[in-house]
């Protein structure tokens, strides 16, 4: 499926409508195939013992999952999660933690996605698995 929105596209979308977290996050790469973003771990999104806390590494997964789906939909803001898994897998090194998240199924109601966090030091572990359900507003997924 084409992209309807594009990198720079998003990261406006994010800023206007989520100006509250819109620093917290940046895009590092949206294709056709998926979409990975970053969040710059600070003091707040640790948590005691210095790692990055797990709704941090969710509010990561749950951001790049929408921003997955509005890159093919284009910006339809009330696109909203109605589920999600998350397994959390091995403690990660406080700094950038990067989502790599892809588009598996775009339906006419919902959308699927599954993705995979881990550390910018540690690329090849994983330190997360994410699976997102969202729920797409009437006419909005142009499927027919």
């Amino acid at each position: 499926m084409t992209l309807k929105m594009t990198a720079d596209d998003l990261k406006a979308f994010l800023k206007r409508d989520f100006t509250q977290v819109a620093d917290d996050f940046e895009f590092v790469e949206v294709s056709e195939r998926q979409v990975i973003m970053g969040l710059n771990a600070s003091e707040k999104h640790l948590r005691p013992g210095g790692t990055v806390s797990g709704p941090s590494m969710f509010g990561l997964a749950d951001v790049c999952a929408y921003f997955c789906i509005l890159s093919r939909l284009g910006p339809v803001a009330l696109a909203v999660t109605t589920n999600c898994s998350i397994d959390f897998m091995r403690k990660p090194a406080p700094g950038r933690i990067l989502c790599r998240m892809e588009l598996l199924k775009l339906g006419r109601a919902l959308a699927v996605t599954e993705g995979r966090l881990y550390s910018d030091s540690e690329p090849e572990k994983y330190v997360a698995r994410a699976s997102l359900t969202y729920s797409i507003p009437p006419d909005a997924s142009g499927v027919k």
